[in-house]
Formats: C-alpha cells, sequence, structure tokens
C-alpha cells in the first residue's frame, strides 16, 4: 500500500500535467477545461502518503542508487507540503477563471500562459515531493533543481515587466544556489565516499575543509530560505506572480531550503568542531539580522504581498536562527526540532492564507467587511503568535530555549515577532487600502478558509512524534502574546507620523537596486570592450565590401572585353600561331 501511494505521488503529477496539456490541445478551446479537479488532485497522493506511516525505499536501479524514505522528520513536511499545495490549486481554479474564460474565447496570449502553468505547476510540486523523500543526494538534488526551475513560470505569468524582472532575478539568485549547492553537496560527497545525505553531514563533521562544505551548502540552501542578502528575490516576485503560485512559493517552497540545512548540517551531533560551531554563530547572527532588518524595511512597503514578503523573510530569520543552535549549542536540538517543524508548518499554512487573502480583498466577496477582514486578520494574529498554532508553535521553539538557559535568544525572537505583528498589519491596511468589490467564487474563499483553518489548528493534524509538542502553560501566555498588541500599536503609531509625508516608499528589493548598480559598475569595462569589438566588426565589414566593390570592377571589366574577343577570335590565333612559330625559330637557332 505505501509502495503505490509512493509512486502515485511521484507518477501522478506527471500523469496530471501530461493529462491537462493532451485534454487543452485535444479539446476545442471554447469547450477545454484549464483547471480540471484531476489537475486539482495532483497533491492528494502525497497527502495521503504522508499519514500512511513510515517506511524506506532502497533502489540499486535508480540513478547511482536511491533512497527514500518517510520518518518522524519528512513525514510531517511532506503533510503540510502536500495539503499546501492542494488547497493553492483549489484557490488556483477559482483564481485564474477571468483568464480562462479569455483563452476560451480564443485569447492566445492567455491560452500560452495557462498551458504552460498546467504543466509546470504540477512539475515543480514534483520536485517539492522528491526532495521531501530523498535521503540519496542524486535524488534530492534532481528534486531541488526541478521544483526550482519549474517555478520560473509561477513567478513570469502575467508577463509584465515587472513580472520579467521578478522572475529574472529568481532565476539568477536560483542558479546561483544551484552552484552552491552542487559544489557542496560534491565536495562533502567526495570527501566522505558517500551517496548518502548522512553520509554528507559526516562528511562535514569529520573533514577537515568540513566548515568550508557547510558554508557553500547553508548559502545555497540559503537562496530558497531567504537568507540575508540573498532574500532579494522574494520581494521582487512575490507582488508579480498570481496569489495561489505566491502562496506555494512562502509557504512551502521556501521551507525547502530550511529542509536542506536540515538534512545535510550536522546538527545536534556531538564533536563538532569549533569552526562549525563559530558557523553556527554567524549564521544565528545572520537570523537574527534578517528578522528585525526585514521587518523594518517590510513596514513602509505599499504593495500587499511586498509586506508579505518581507514577512516571509523575517520570519525564515527566526528559523535561520533556531537552525543554527543546532551547530553552535548541539545540546539543544534534540529537544528544539520538533518545534521548528511545527514553526515551519505554521507558518506555511499561515502564509499561504495570508497570500490567498490577498485574492480576497482584491475580489471581495458579498460578506460583511467586519467577518472578511476579521477572517483575513486571523492567520497573522496567529502567526504573530497570540493565537491558535502560533502560540504554541513559539513556546515550542522558546521552552528548549529556557531549558536549555538560552534566555537572550528567546528575548531576541520575541522580539523579532513584534516585527512579524507590525508587518501583518501594515499588509491588512494596504489590502483595506486597495480593496475592490467583483465577487471571489466559491474556489477562492473555500480555499483560503481551509487553510486559515489549517494554520490555526497545526498541532491537531500535523504528524510529529507523540509528547513531542505541549501547550504552553498559561503563566506564559502573556509573555507569548504580547508583541501581537505592541506591533499593532507600533504600526497604528507609524502610520499617524507618516500619513501626511511625502516621503517616498523605498523600492521592494532593497539590496538587488545595489547589486544591479554593482554589476553594471563591474561589466562596464566588459561592455566598453564590446562596443570596440562592435566597431571594429563594422569597420571590417565597410573595407572588406569597399575591396569586394573593387574586385568585382575589375571583373567586371575583364567580362566586358569577352565579345570582343569572340568577334576577333580568328585575328587572335593567327596572332598566338605567329608568335608561336617565332619561339619556336628562335629556340632552334640557339
Amino acid at each position: 500500500m505505501m509502495t503505490l501511494l509512493l509512486a502515485l505521488s511521484l507518477v501522478w503529477p506527471l500523469c496530471v500535467a501530461g493529462s491537462a496539456i493532451w485534454h487543452t490541445y485535444r479539446a476545442p478551446v471554447a469547450q477545454g477545461s484549464y483547471f480540471s479537479l484531476l489537475w486539482i488532485s495532483a497533491a492528494w497522493p502525497a497527502l495521503l502518503l504522508a499519514y500512511v506511516g513510515e517506511a524506506q525505499w532502497v533502489m540499486d536501479a535508480w540513478m547511482l542508487g536511491g533512497l527514500w524514505e518517510l520518518n518522524t522528520l519528512s513525514r510531517p513536511w511532506l503533510a503540510f507540503t502536500a495539503l499546501l499545495w492542494s488547497l493553492a490549486a483549489v484557490h488556483a481554479r477559482g483564481y485564474f477563471k477571468a483568464e480562462q474564460s479569455k483563452a476560451q474565447a480564443g485569447d492566445q496570449d492567455a491560452q500560452r500562459r495557462l498551458i504552460r502553468l498546467l504543466l509546470l505547476w504540477p512539475l515543480t510540486l514534483l520536485g517539492n515531493v522528491l526532495l521531501i523523500i530523498a535521503q540519496d543526494i542524486a535524488s534530492f538534488y534532481l528534486g531541488f533543481a526541478l521544483m526550482t526551475f519549474a517555478a520560473y513560470a509561477l513567478v513570469v505569468h502575467s508577463g509584465t515587466q515587472d513580472a520579467r524582472l521578478g522572475a529574472k532575478a529568481y532565476l539568477i539568485l536560483a542558479v546561483i544556489g544551484e552552484g552552491l549547492i552542487l559544489g557542496g553537496l560534491l565536495w562533502a560527497a567526495g570527501e566522505a565516499e558517500t551517496l548518502s545525505l548522512e553520509g554528507v553531514r559526516e562528511g562535514i563533521l569529520l573533514a577537515e575543509q568540513g566548515v568550508w562544505m557547510a558554508t557553500l551548502l547553508w548559502l545555497g540552501f540559503g537562496v530558497k530560505a531567504g537568507v540575508i542578502g540573498l532574500h532579494v528575490w522574494l520581494p521582487l516576485a512575490h507582488p508579480v506572480a498570481p496569489a495561489p503560485a505566491s502562496a506555494v512559493l512562502s509557504g512551502a517552497m521556501i521551507k525547502a531550503g530550511l529542509l536542506g540545512w536540515i538534512n545535510v548540517l550536522p546538527l545536534g551531533e556531538s564533536g563538532v568542531s569549533a569552526s562549525l560551531v563559530q558557523l553556527g554563530n554567524i549564521m544565528l547572527v545572520a537570523g537574527l539580522v534578517a528578522a528585525f532588518a526585514a521587518a523594518l524595511y517590510g513596514v513602509f512597503q505599499r504593495h500587499p504581498k511586498a509586506v508579505l514578503a518581507y514577512s516571509s523573510i523575517s520570519q525564515m530569520g527566526m528559523l535561520t536562527a533556531l537552525v543554527a543552535m543546532g551547530l553552535a549549542a548541539p545540546e539543544v536540538w534534540p529537544l528544539l526540532w520538533p518545534g521548528v517543524v511545527l514553526f515551519a508548518a505554521h507558518h506555511a499554512l499561515a502564509k499561504g492564507a495570508l497570500f490567498m487573502g490577498t485574492s480576497i480583498s482584491e475580489h471581495l466577496p458579498r460578506w460583511p467587511l467586519p467577518l472578511i477582514w476579521g477572517l483575513l486578520a486571523l492567520p497573522g494574529i496567529s502567526l504573530a503568535g497570540a493565537i491558535g498554532s502560533g502560540l504554541i508553535s513559539k513556546w515550542s521553539v522558546k521552552g528548549p530555549l529556557y531549558e536549555m538557559h538560552h534566555e537572550t535568544l528567546t528575548k531576541l525572537l520575541t522580539w523579532a515577532a513584534v516585527g512579524t505583528a507590525a508587518l501583518v498589519s501594515v499588509a491588512l491596511w494596504r489590502q483595506w487600502q486597495q480593496r475592490h468589490q467583483g465577487g471571489s467564487n466559491q474556489w477562492q474563499w473555500g480555499a483560503w478558509l481551509v487553510a486559515i483553518i489549517a494554520a490555526l489548528l497545526t498541532p491537531l493534524w500535523l504528524p510529529l512524534p507523540a509528547n513531542s509538542i505541549v501547550m504552553p502553560p498559561i503563566k506564559e501566555w502573556l509573555g507569548i502574546m504580547w508583541p501581537f498588541p505592541v506591533g499593532l500599536a507600533l504600526a497604528t503609531l507609524g502610520w499617524l507620523c507618516m500619513r501626511n509625508s511625502r516621503v517616498k516608499a523605498p523600492p521592494a528589493g532593497d539590496l538587488w537596486w545595489l547589486y544591479a548598480i554593482g554589476a553594471a559598475t563591474v561589466l562596464a569595462p566588459v561592455r566598453g570592450f564590446s562596443h570596440y569589438c562592435g566597431k571594429l566588426k563594422a569597420s571590417s565589414v565597410v573595407k572588406t565590401q569597399q575591396a569586394e566593390e573593387t574586385l568585382m570592377g575589375y571583373l567586371t571589366r575583364l567580362l566586358s572585353a569577352e565579345s570582343w574577343m569572340r568577334h576577333h577570335a580568328s585575328g587572335l590565333m593567327m596572332v598566338l600561331a605567329v608568335v608561336l612559330a617565332a619561339l619556336l625559330m628562335w629556340e632552334g637557332q640557339r
């Protein structure tokens, strides 16, 4: 049964992509169903697989030898990933309804965009599922690369200038990240002579240059996880991507980088070298910088999805700091990792609900506005740790830190939650400013409501080990909940101070524009040399054309003598005969 579900989890997305494209091309355009129930079901086998139980599959015939596994880590990861992909697919059916109508009316541009999405959406899902269950290097990297590059279509979908810029930034950073990951994996695998991720962890732990292998992998996976400095694609891609695509980008795919760290870094291992501990401290500082800096920059954004993108960077900064503790303080990791998984799962569903909510505010259903805005606010309040799963997930990471006497990090993470509260408050305010009537359909608000419920009740459905997550004591509730009202108050105070200000909002992408200026400066000599080569080429072409014209002039004059020679051929032959005779006589006298 489990083997069948495993096969379906990987084969079904391929069948869905093939069936969708086949049906679209075979059926008349006016009758084509772009988002069928079959397409929506692409993630369902993977969701079922997560709840069947733990298992391991060894496949010697698969590439270099496949090792796939469902364990205490991959099961909950697969559960929240597949659930979010399923809800986003349902939401997409309603979200793209207007575009589907255009395609059915014969709009070829809309048809092209939808066909591309229908094909690459399930392929992106397939890569995401494969990297979660893979425990061998080849399968893991195949899944990661497939997910990364297929997701380009999710960002560039609309085809606008901003969408092309966001997709360009995403692709450039993705290529850099893939190169770092491949370099780190091959280096560690060669050093340890292994083909498994567990062997990579052991190789990094024991190798003399293990810290450099770990650094490559931290930065490579950090592109996806939004590490500070490598995060710039997120605020450029999210505002231009469709809402369901943003939901999976920020909810599921960004967690692939986090899972990569957990799989390949020697977290919680005894005998960690001083250099790896130092790397853990650097990761910790980078995570905290991202948590605070992204919140400070994000509150000034005007596009609600840009604000939510910076919220994702801030939240991933917190998760980066928590993962760093597995290197900096290995003894805390066995207690911390279930909380990290719950934190990641709750963030995935809450952020997915928030991004789906942007499409709800753009097409407000005919419900009372207080009800709509109360529902829109629920995932954000939970994300700040004030209610539901947010309260439990915050305690699940703070409890072990308290127990192992890391109070300073606990306080910093609590203050970072103030930034989360401010960001979600600003995002809701921007949605209110940009709200539109239009009536969301049942597919849109249905998936959105289920995502909200799943985000609020994450510990109830996430298959974590028994007794690994506990409710916080009542006396600790206030210490976990206070960041939300403080963040809301700060956001309100900031709005009151800035509402009459004419200061422009800083551009989304922050460091991207500095990188662009730096790249332009570095490439200026290259451009100058290229311009010189272009001028040299043009000059050479002109001179060659002139020489060709001169030569052709000579040939033309020679050809013009052909007619005269034809008319005087007999006389010329007689002259030639006389000359030859004279030469023979002269030679005979000698």
